[in-house]
């Protein structure tokens, strides 16, 4: 059964899938055969409808619509601000990347029941997913959900991630629309996500707000993909090929839109790249003189 991938940095991180993509399309070798990219997700740095993590994403919309339209990946627009209000629904730049994505098989990641209304009426060709960003940590709340029509995907909370005796009661149905966050470096004991994801919120709304203040007690080492994997939410590619995916589990995110993109390449490499081949793929991408890994 393919597994699909669902990638950070649709506007963050083109200069990398600029370099990457050919390698995939022209030494799928390289890579593991029983995966495939299902997505990659983003938003621009200046985007009011977005959410999750906001500041990054510079790169032309024009330029990534163009990339991703010819490897015939699906793009996701990154748009689960939970704080949208109706005066937002107007914004003149949210209302163009709809315009302009809505024809290339694209999805909608989203928070706001009033965000997801406005699309669905406005730009009917979308899919959407149900963000992460709703930190579905209670197992009834994350049925009912998958249960949802409006829905193709639903990303739960990652400290749902190993309760397969509640996983393995869902249906088949239900089971293909779940999209497991993989590579969380959120501390799991975490009480306060859900005011982490507001406070992002606010920012990108423009609102004069101090930054959130995060109690991990790893926080002030930042992201590490070591520290990640000790994480008890954490997927490996172990466990997607041996657990998941023999349940009938097929969707799997990576964060990391707020990383550089040499972390970025590591997860590439670590989730999708043949053991053999890692270091050949990280010679073709640092050769690229263009790429700024710092």
């Amino acid at each position: 059964m393919k597994i699909f991938y669902h990638l950070p940095g649709l506007f963050e991180f083109y200069d990398l899938y600029k370099a990457i993509l050919p390698l995939w399309r022209e030494h799928r070798e390289y890579f593991y055969d029983w995966c495939d990219i299902g997505s990659i997700y983003g938003a621009p740095s200046d985007c009011l409808w977005g959410g999750g993590r906001v500041g990054f994403g510079d790169a032309e919309p024009d330029k990534v619509a163009a990339l991703i339209k010819e490897y015939g990946i699906s793009p996701r627009l990154t748009f689960s601000n939970s704080l949208i209000r109706k005066e937002h629904l107007d914004d003149a730049r949210c209302n163009e990347l709809c315009k302009m994505f809505e024809s290339i098989n694209a999805g909608i990641i989203v928070h706001s029941d009033l965000l997801l209304d406005y699309i669905k009426a406005k730009y009917p060709k979308f899919y959407f997913v149900s963000s992460t960003t709703k930190v579905l940590t209670d197992f009834e709340q994350f049925m009912a959900e998958l249960d949802r029509d409006d829905f193709s995907y639903v990303v739960p909370d990652f400290r749902l991630n190993k309760q397969f005796d509640k996983l393995n009661t869902l249906t088949d149905a239900q089971k293909q629309k779940v999209e497991f966050l993989c590579n969380e470096c959120c501390w799991f004991g975490c009480h306060d996500r859900k005011n982490c994801y507001e406070n992002v919120s606010r920012k990108s709304l423009g609102e004069d707000c101090a930054d959130h203040e995060c109690v991990s007690p790893t926080a002030q080492r930042g992201y590490r993909f070591s520290d990640a994997m000790k994480n008890p939410g954490f997927i490996g590619i172990d466990d997607i090929q041996n657990v998941f995916a023999p349940a009938g589990f097929r969707h799997f995110k990576i964060e990391g839109r707020s990383l550089g993109s040499a972390i970025i390449l590591e997860f590439l490499l670590y989730y999708m790249t043949r053991p053999e081949y890692q270091l050949k793929v990280r010679e073709e991408i640092y050769l690229d003189s263009s790429l700024d890994l710092f």
